[in-house]
């Protein structure tokens, strides 16, 4: 429908989750709803980097094992990171012994996984699919920052990169939620250049991806109980309602975001939550335990993402965004 929204005839569902997060964000809401909580984000690794790797391969397993099958039974995983060439996804890959898809959308990389998962089985070329991504505030902070021994001071419009990791197992067949459609997002770039204010940065690709879907398939908002974005945090989240209202959608009433979610949004928090373990671990534990229990009947999940570099902030480059959605039914 329309030439960015892809709907799946054999509605892929998601058949099992699994989800671990770090001790700061277990504290909040969240904690209720993940599976494996850690107590030391160094997940008893020597490295932050290593423990982003481990947290990956955790809830591969856990997901595949929570589905009661085996991993040469999987067809294929569909996975991605923040950190240079994938490394924690392409490291956790080896592991498994299973055919690898390294895909890159930065903090959207949890809704472009699915997609690409669903997919391959909606064409009847796969039968069951893992989608994954992850993050850490560490590795992250270090990639794209500045290292956590600096002692730097944050700023208000910062955003705290999730410790955490969530997968999903898709199938053609057994009972889940259903993945009925997805809207590929473009990139879009609105010229900013700071890169802690993430939000202000992907509101402008949230607000492209949402209102092409609506277009494209012609529904009205209502039909959802929740628009669900990735990481906007609380600033990204009012710059995305108005850039929507400017265009005569008004999606404030059914929006939430899985950057205000996961942490409560007070002075040492600053915006919320970002990076790419922050969409994954809502979605994998909160919202689809609120999906099964019936409380939610059908979400439009779009993850965002900045595809900024270390190089090209470096050399001056304003941030180029993407977000992806996928519709979610019960």
């Amino acid at each position: 429908m329309g030439n960015q929204t892809i709907y799946f005839k054999k509605q892929p569902r998601i058949i099992a989750t699994s989800t671990i997060a770090g001790p700061k964000e277990c504290e909040g809401v969240i904690g209720r709803y993940v599976e494996t909580a850690l107590a030391d984000d160094m997940f008893g690794e020597s490295t932050y980097e290593k423990a982003e790797c481990k947290m990956l391969s955790h809830v591969i397993d856990g997901a595949i094992a929570n589905a009661g099958f085996k991993r040469e039974e999987i067809d294929c995983i569909v996975s991605g990171d923040l950190l240079n060439q994938i490394i924690s996804a392409s490291f956790a890959a080896r592991d498994f012994s299973v055919p690898f898809l390294g895909v890159y959308g930065a903090c959207s990389t949890m809704a472009e996984s699915l997609a690409v998962g669903a997919a391959f089985i909606n064409g009847g070329l796969m039968h069951r699919v893992v989608a994954a991504t992850g993050s850490h505030f560490a590795s992250a902070e270090r990639q794209y920052r500045y290292p956590l021994e600096l002692g730097c001071t944050r700023p208000p419009q910062a955003q705290w990169t999730v410790t955490g990791a969530g997968a999903a197992l898709l199938s053609d067949k057994g009972d889940g939620i259903k993945i009925t459609a997805a809207t590929l997002g473009k990139v879009v770039d609105f010229g900013v250049t700071d890169v802690n204010n993430m939000g202000a940065a992907m509101a402008p690709a949230a607000a492209d991806t949402i209102l092409a879907h609506f277009r494209g398939t012609k529904e009205e908002f209502e039909a959802y109980d929740l628009i669900v974005t990735g990481d906007l945090g609380a600033l990204g989240s009012r710059i995305l309602k108005d850039l929507t209202w400017e265009k005569g959608l008004d999606i404030s009433e059914r929006h939430v975001d899985c950057g205000e979610i996961i942490y409560n949004v007070i002075e040492d928090e600053y915006q919320g939550g970002s990076g790419a373990g922050c969409s994954a671990v809502v979605l994998n534990s909160y919202l689809y335990s609120k999906m099964l229990s019936g409380a939610l009947r059908r979400i439009l999940f779009v993850a965002t993402g900045a595809l900024l570099s270390t190089v090209s902030s470096g050399q001056g480059e304003s941030i180029p965004c993407i977000a992806h959605a996928v519709v979610l039914e019960r």
